[in-house]
């Protein structure tokens, strides 16, 4: 096999152009004084601003990668005095914020979070007692993560943990004066505890399992855990002395509830306020949703049996309600739902009330009890707005909007609004999607643009998707499926890739082709596929497995070899392929009829590999394997990759980048139009 560096010279061009617009400090400053200002009124949370729901202008890459949220990437998190609210806001100078829960100008609180993994999270909380912010920060890129704290009272930063390894969930003693934390230090995960603010720690577990996501009892004297068995398939909710001495007892077994996460899907298990009863999430029902169980044991009951799937749940601090969001079909509501009696009887009282629902479309996020259970806190985002913080009362009433993040009122009233629809796959399974429709002019018709997304137990929700405004605002019909496997549509349909990817729920995309062939304003000569992650990997099969469908696809940081991927991956990787194929060398042939470089002759279509790069860069070999079987075949395809990344293009000048390359590639093969070329080509490198 001839190496990389010898492959053909790779065709390079210019990203779009932007549009020349205001200084980042101005950004800034303007996003602060709208913070300043805002007050109960503002609009509606899911609503759509005045204007037209056409868009009227055609926004550049770098005002559309500017459509972020002020509330950043954590769970925003209430002072202990209900007061303020805590945000890791992406304001600059500070990682950290506090903004007043009656609005008004966020202050800086001087911490920088630093480096995090990727995929992973800071967890930015308050202590108890109010005295000390805590966080998860990692040491150089995907080095150990440790604990660490800012004092409330004088300022004062330290790093808690010393123990070189990862962390990958933590939670406060209820008096304040510990942490218990999940740590990898001695090959697997075990619950430890560090004291406040000495730093001594202590060694709760060892067994050879996973023991993740810990919580402490309300006495502050025992704490309860999750344990994963070998297949992170099945769970037990275990408790034991928060010292480490004693026995440790099992309160509830939950079985069939694969975990991604290394237990980030079950999440923390939650304890009553007077500490009688266990709220935990399961897939026992065939959807995610919430179950109680007596601390004592016994039988599990749901808490509000939906046929959705259910997130985010919280005691109230009196114990007589949970909060928890509740997903359908893409659009996601808070809901709260009493308790009958006491705490300990674990069943509602009452059918279920929406607290708050989007109006239209509109995904509702990160909700939290304030301290003294008056109000409530949550974010909003839609298909044409970042997302923004509400507080409202524990009603639902009294709903205050405190941050405006859309930016200028022309870059929300210019994006394409889309809309929901169903079509059929051959098996009869219905697929729901979303689509992105353009404004075209009189006679014209629209390639279309298959968008996959990642997972694949995930879905597309009612967020803003920066991807499909861009090709829809530049002339293309863009569909985004959630295809089978996707989560949010019931455990069977989750499971029905199971063993199959790549043709089984290949089936779903070549119906997306045929409905978009349906639509009037779409060309049904010209389409294209891309998508992210298990994205990219849909896209491979499409090309190698349904040959001559697509006339274009960008496989971003995309897999196309099953073997290969299992060879060279992480385990969380490793353990979602023997999930979903088998394990090794059983299920080989498997492995081996999903994974389109075993099929890279059939291949007609033009293809651009994407990836990102610098950062844990063995992951993006996956893609430059692809490309050399390619060249070996003689296939036509392109190759970029982008600086300072992950696998993943994720830094917004990247974006932008990316995606004017993304459109020079399609304007190319589905409209005709050739793009700018580069005076020197360049090649890739091994």
């Amino acid at each position: 096999m001839r190496p990389m560096r010898d492959m053909r010279p790779m065709r390079r061009h210019h990203a779009l152009p932007v549009r020349a617009g205001r200084a980042a400090t101005a950004r800034t400053l303007a996003a602060l004084l709208t913070l300043a200002t805002a007050v109960a009124g503002g609009q509606p949370p899911g609503s759509a601003p005045a204007a037209s729901s056409a868009p009227r202008a055609v926004l550049s890459a770098e005002e559309l990668t500017g459509v972020r949220s002020l509330v950043g990437g954590e769970a925003p998190q209430w002072a202990r005095d209900g007061r303020s609210i805590l945000l890791a806001a992406p304001l600059g100078g500070s990682d950290l914020w506090s903004i007043p829960a009656e609005g008004g100008f966020p202050a800086p609180l001087g911490v920088s979070m630093g480096e995090i993994a990727f995929l992973q999270s800071h967890q930015p909380r308050y202590s108890p007692d109010g005295r000390w912010i805590s966080w998860i920060q990692n040491h150089g890129d995907g080095g150990p993560a440790e604990l660490h704290l800012r004092s409330t009272v004088d300022g004062r930063q330290l790093q808690l943990t010393d123990l070189g390894a990862r962390i990958n969930s933590y939670a406060w003693a209820p008096d304040s004066r510990a942490i218990a934390f999940a740590n990898d230090r001695w090959g697997q995960y075990d619950v430890w505890t560090v004291a406040v603010p000495t730093g001594a720690v202590t060694r709760v577990t060892s067994d050879a399992r996973y023991d993740v996501f810990p919580s402490w009892t309300p006495d502050g004297r025992q704490l309860v855990f999750v344990r994963l068995d070998e297949r992170w398939l099945d769970h037990e909710v275990l408790v034991r002395d928060a010292s480490g001495s004693g026995a440790e007892r099992r309160i509830v077994a939950d079985r069939d509830f694969f975990d991604y996460q290394a237990g980030g899907t079950f999440g923390h298990p939650q304890l009553s306020p007077d500490g009688t009863t266990l709220l935990f999430r399961s897939h026992r029902s065939g959807w995610i949703n919430y179950w109680t169980v007596p601390m004592a044991g016994g039988t599990p009951r749901p808490v509000a049996a939906a046929p959705a799937n259910q997130s985010g749940a919280r005691w109230s601090p009196d114990g007589r309600a949970i909060l928890y969001l509740e997903l359908r079909d893409g659009t996601q509501s808070l809901r709260v739902a009493d308790v009958a009696g006491t705490a300990s009887d674990g069943a509602a009282a009452a059918p279920p009330r929406t607290l708050a629902a989007p109006d239209g479309m509109g995904v509702v996020a990160n909700a939290e009890w304030s301290p003294d259970g008056t109000r409530v806190l949550y974010t909003l985002e839609t298909p044409a707005r970042a997302a923004e913080l509400f507080v409202s009362a524990a009603d639902g009433s009294a709903r205050r909007q405190l941050t405006s993040s859309a930016g200028a009122a022309y870059v929300e009233a210019s994006l394409v609004r889309p809309r929901k629809v169903r079509y059929a796959a051959p098996d009869g399974l219905t697929i729901s999607a979303y689509l992105y429709e353009p404004v075209l002019r009189d006679g014209e018709r629209a390639p279309g643009i298959l968008l996959i997304h990642g997972g694949p137990t995930a879905s597309f929700n009612d967020t803003y998707q920066v991807q499909a405004q861009f090709l829809a605002q530049r002339g293309y019909a863009v569909l985004l499926p959630n295809i089978r496997g996707s989560s949010g549509y019931g455990k069977p349909f989750e499971d029905a890739n199971n063993g199959c990817w790549g043709r089984c729920d290949l089936q779903d995309v070549v119906a997306g082709v045929e409905f978009l062939r349906t639509l009037p304003q779409v060309n049904p000569t010209r389409m294209g596929i891309t998508g992210t992650s298990y994205g990219g990997c849909m896209s491979l099969a499409a090309a190698a497995f349904a040959p001559g469908l697509f006339q274009a696809a960008i496989p971003a940081s995309g897999y196309g070899d099953w073997l290969h991927f299992h060879a060279e991956q992480e385990l969380r990787h490793v353990k979602l392929v023997e999930y979903e194929f088998g394990p090794l060398p059983r299920a080989e042939a498997a492995y081996r009829r999903s994974s389109p470089i075993f099929a890279v002759e059939q291949i007609q279509t033009p293809i651009l590999l994407i990836h990102g790069e610098g950062r844990q860069i063995p992951r993006s070999v996956a893609s430059r394997l692809f490309a050399d079987r390619l060249e070996m075949h003689y296939k036509p395809f392109e190759y970029r990759t982008y600086p300072n990344e992950n696998y993943y293009v994720r830094r917004r000048d990247n974006v932008q980048r990316m995606l004017g390359d993304m459109l020079v590639f399609l304007d190319r093969h589905l409209k005709d139009q050739p793009g700018p070329r580069a005076t020197t080509a360049t090649r890739a490198q091994p």
